[in-house]
């Protein structure tokens, strides 16, 4: 009895064990999934503002920058951008501006298909749906 419970186990274990190089690739793509541009409308009363954001990596940390024709903003840095698993904060301290959003993957978890996000500004609250933008199409 005491050999079968030992052979469950170790296969238990094993089993265990190769699950953690296949998490951590997970986390890799999510992570690298991000890296690019992504835009969509920002609607605020009758205007579409028109909302894009380039995210990258800079010394292992993620920064953004933010454009938006109806704003006249083209380039403004965001003070902190923050991913924790699939949510993700950028705050831009000059525009009193903080995005919220969570990544949506496809059903493989592979391809990131888009943000749902929130654009909050003062007290006024905007929901905005941003989808990635070929750099050819900026």
């Amino acid at each position: 009895m005491n050999r079968a419970k030992n052979s469950i186990a170790s296969y238990l274990l094993f089993c265990l064990l190769c699950a953690f190089p296949i998490i951590g690739h997970s986390e890799e793509i999510q992570t690298s999934a991000l890296i690019g541009t992504w835009g969509g409308p920002l609607v605020i009363g009758e205007d579409d503002l028109g909302l894009i954001f380039t995210f990258a990596m800079k010394d292992g940390n993620y920064t953004a920058s933010m454009i938006s024709d109806g704003l006249g903003i083209y380039g403004m840095p965001a003070d902190r951008v923050r991913l924790n698993g699939l949510s993700l904060t950028v705050v831009i301290r000059r525009l009193d501006v903080e995005f919220t959003g969570t990544l949506r993957f496809d059903e493989s978890g592979e391809e990131l298909l888009r943000i749902d996000a929130s654009w909050f500004q003062g007290s006024e609250m905007v929901p905005v749906v941003l989808r990635p933008i070929a750099e050819g199409n900026l």
